[in-house]
C-alpha cells in the first residue's frame, strides 16, 4: 500500500493519513488494555483527528487508489468499534 499516486493528494498527504490511523490504532489498543479513562479520551481524540484527515482526503479525492480508502475506512471502523466497546464497559 505504498504506491500512492501523486495527484491532488500526494504521497506525503496519504502517508500522513496512514500514520494518523496507525497512531490512533495504537492509542486505542493501549487504552482498551488499560481501561484508563484518560487514555480512552486521548484515543478518542486521536481517532477523531485521523477520521477528519481521512474525510478531508476523501472529499478531495481525484484518481486515488480506492483500495487505500477502503482499507483505511475499515481500519477506522474497527478502531471505533473497539473503542466504543471499551467505553461501554467503563459505564
Amino acid at each position: 500500500m505504498n504506491n500512492y499516486p501523486k495527484d491532488d493528494y500526494g504521497y506525503s498527504d496519504l502517508k500522513q493519513i496512514e500514520l494518523a490511523i496507525q497512531a490512533a490504532q495504537h492509542m486505542v489498543g493501549q487504552a482498551t488494555r488499560s481501561m484508563d479513562e484518560e487514555q480512552i479520551k486521548a484515543a478518542n481524540d486521536a481517532l477523531h483527528q485521523a477520521e477528519l484527515q481521512f474525510k478531508s482526503a476523501l472529499a478531495h479525492q481525484n484518481n486515488i487508489d480506492e483500495a487505500f480508502f477502503a482499507h483505511s475506512s475499515a481500519l477506522l471502523d474497527q478502531a471505533t468499534h473497539q473503542l466504543n466497546e471499551a467505553e461501554d464497559d467503563l459505564q
